[in-house]
């Protein structure tokens, strides 16, 4: 589909493109690398969705031509609104051609998706298309005529002038030369709701290894219930329930486990609860068909991307007390092991890494305090590296996990702390290239109120999140530093000069232990830099440890 949309762009004018790195967009990307290394268009990559739409409309407008913006999906979507809101009104060809998820994805609350994406502009685009994946077993020449057609009168619209949009929905895997797939086939969900007199609460026996795994914003409750039952607890940062003896730092790690004892392999049940978006592990644990899935409402549904869900709780739980301990304790064992191979690890690489950077700063929050990490790597990283905070001490660690997008975090985490006034201390933890998309929330007015805030800018110049997705591969290496690494060489010293907020610019544990130890008071940025070239190889060696043999 993307090099079949991306030749019907250039045979109908196009001869520039504006590109934004994600991740669903990935297919696309190449497509356009492709093109521009082919001499066939010229490629333009910009890091923030919002400045790379005006950089279309502005192509737009004195080339007159249509000029494509393409995103990823989710909230860089809604970062082209403005662009598209002015090429409505001005009648200029902006193309905006928007990656996806596939349709049956929608309204499971899986990771960077909404139902909405495929008519966010409402009325302002003359066209609108949400275009299904292709049918790997279809007539492929047949489908790439029928997607050149689609451009086409997209394209010719109504005859008029004006933004059109092209939503493609893009099944994995996302590199090249390999078939879309999709399925419509959805399973019944039950329900259980409680009556007037109480009938209806859900009922947990241990005929089954159970684990539980809480999402962003799961709450106390999910921590209650594993602990109740017994069952290990499998919580990202942002969930509160990220407490207690039943947490498994690293249950990532556990989930990818094919040696002696495989934990993953035992498990007949998990119970879902808040919003897992994570890692692939989870989601793929919680798609599994032959797992038992539950899920526990939440304030939004539940999640559900595998479409196996059997049974929703929506009200009070009870579960049968343990039986003998075992099945928590042999992931206590195998966590603990795993721990500190990955400690033994990260110390020995020499230069500090984006782990060590996150594990800082979870040991710097103290007790009532606020934590907000931004996506991508930073709250995996995180999640690898949380201490086992005790219960009632209550530190809030949140993000922005609704669509999990990059955009507005330093915003999003002075609002925070505003709004949270009695925290003991506030603390964000942030990539570089999301620092970037919203460097303008240092731009305060002198009557306006400042938080104290230190924000942790871990700089790796790029978009490292992408080195381990398959489009960092090898295979890929001649087109992954322009249209997914992303290099931007910013001097955040002199950025931060500009807005007159105090920085610190550190690349070793020591310093950055020093300079989170010592706040300035108001807002200030630690800079703290780190690799990317190493990125892919430091992943992989951190997955390696699941595979390590039990309790070693």
């Amino acid at each position: 589909m993307a090099r079949a949309v991306v030749d019907a762009l250039v045979a109908h004018g196009t001869t520039h493109a504006v590109l934004a790195p994600g991740s669903r967009s990935a297919a696309l990307a190449f497509a356009l690398h492709a093109a521009a290394a082919g001499g066939r268009l010229t490629l333009h990559t910009r890091i923030d969705e919002r400045s790379a739409g005006f950089l279309a409309l502005g192509l737009a407008v004195t080339s007159r031509t249509p000029v494509p913006v393409v995103t990823t999906s989710g909230t860089a979507v809604a970062n082209l609104h403005p662009a598209v809101l002015e090429a409505a009104h001005k009648g200029v060809p902006l193309v905006v051609v928007s990656a996806d998820r596939p349709a049956h994805l929608r309204g499971t609350q899986a990771n960077q998706t909404t139902e909405h994406q495929h008519a966010m502009f409402g009325d302002a685009p003359l066209v609108t298309r949400d275009v299904p994946p292709g049918d790997s077993g279809a007539d492929q020449q047949a489908q790439v005529a029928g997607w050149h057609r689609l451009v086409a009168e997209a394209l010719a619209g109504s005859g008029r002038r004006g933004p059109v949009h092209l939503n493609l929905q893009m099944a994995e895997p996302l590199v090249p030369d390999d078939p879309d797939g999709w399925t419509t086939d959805l399973p019944p969900v039950e329900v259980t709701t409680p009556d007037d007199n109480g009938h209806g609460h859900d009922h947990f026996d241990q005929s089954k290894p159970t684990v539980v795994v809480a999402g962003d914003d799961a709450g106390p409750p999910a921590r209650v219930l594993a602990e109740e039952a017994g069952w290990p607890l499998l919580a990202e940062p942002t969930s509160g329930s990220r407490t207690g003896a039943h947490a498994i730092r690293t249950y990532r790690l556990l989930l990818g486990d094919s040696g002696p004892g495989n934990l993953r392999g035992r498990i007949e049940r998990v119970v879902v609860a808040g919003h897992p978006t994570l890692s692939r592990p989870v989601t793929r644990l919680i798609s599994d068909p032959a797992v038992e899935v539950v899920a526990m409402r939440n304030r939004t549904g539940w999640t559900d991307p595998g479409h196996v869900v059997s049974r929703v709780l929506d009200g009070p739980v009870t579960v049968d007390p343990p039986t003998d301990g075992a099945w928590l304790q042999e992931w206590l064992a195998a966590d603990a092991a795993r721990g500190r191979d990955l400690d033994a690890l990260l110390a020995g690489r020499g230069a500090l890494t984006p782990h060590q950077v996150a594990g800082a700063v979870a040991r710097a929050l103290p007790a009532r305090g606020l934590l907000f990490v931004g996506a991508s790597n930073p709250v995996r990283d995180l999640d690898l590296m949380v201490p086992r905070y005790r219960v009632g001490d209550r530190r809030m660690v949140i993000g922005n996990r609704g669509l999990a997008g990059i955009d507005g975090s330093v915003s999003t985490a002075v609002g925070a702390a505003l709004g949270r006034p009695h925290s003991s201390r506030s603390l964000a933890l942030l990539g570089d290239v999301t620092f970037l998309h919203d460097s303008n929330g240092l731009v305060l007015g002198p009557e306006e109120p400042w938080p104290d805030l230190t924000i942790v800018v871990v700089n790796d110049d790029g978009g490292s999140i992408f080195a381990s997705l398959e489009q960092g591969g090898p295979a890929y290496a001649d087109s992954f530093e322009r249209v997914f690494g992303t290099p931007h060489r910013v001097d955040l010293a002199s950025l931060c000069a500009a807005t007159r907020t105090p920085h610190w610019k550190v690349d070793s544990l020591p310093e950055l232990e020093h300079a989170l130890a010592n706040p300035a008071g108001g807002i200030e940025v630690v800079e703290a830099v780190v690799q990317r070239d190493d990125r892919r190889a430091l992943d992989a060696a951190i997955r390696a440890l699941g595979s390590s043999a039990q309790g070693s």
